[in-house]
């Protein structure tokens, strides 16, 4: 059985590439823009700078063949599934980004702290909610 993604936008970053990527965006990634297609503009509406969302992505440049990994890189690190790591290459390479809205204009959010590398697909983009939600 397959299943179609169908990218909503695409990441807009100084990093070109995985090696200049941090791992985590709070280990110094830089500020970025999601670039969004007109045809989701309406889900874009209530977007607010000081939003904390979950964007996810499409790796694209992943190893879609490993199944498992040393983590961080580290080859002192005994082999670790990747269901249980946060290494891009993986079966689905489905990137998960905690990230801070800092100005919308238009079809183009400004985020905090994506280690997303520039061309990235945008998959999806969620709320982080909070009890009052």
């Amino acid at each position: 059985m397959t299943y179609e993604i169908r990218p909503v936008g695409v990441v807009e970053s100084p990093l070109a590439d995985r090696a200049s990527a941090p791992k985590q965006g709070v280990e110094g990634a830089p500020e970025a823009w999601l670039s969004f297609d007109p045809a989701v503009a309406e889900g874009l509406g209530d977007l607010a700078v000081g939003d904390d969302v979950f964007v996810l992505t499409w790796l694209h440049l992943a190893d879609r063949s490993v199944l498992a990994v040393h983590p961080r890189d580290d080859p002192r690190r005994p082999l670790t599934g990747v269901f249980s790591t946060r290494s891009a290459d993986r079966p689905n390479p489905v990137g998960l980004h905690r990230v801070r809205v800092l100005a919308v204009e238009g079809l183009r959010v400004r985020v905090s702290g994506l280690e997303a590398v520039d061309g990235t697909p945008i998959v999806d983009v969620k709320p982080v909610l909070d009890a009052t939600r």
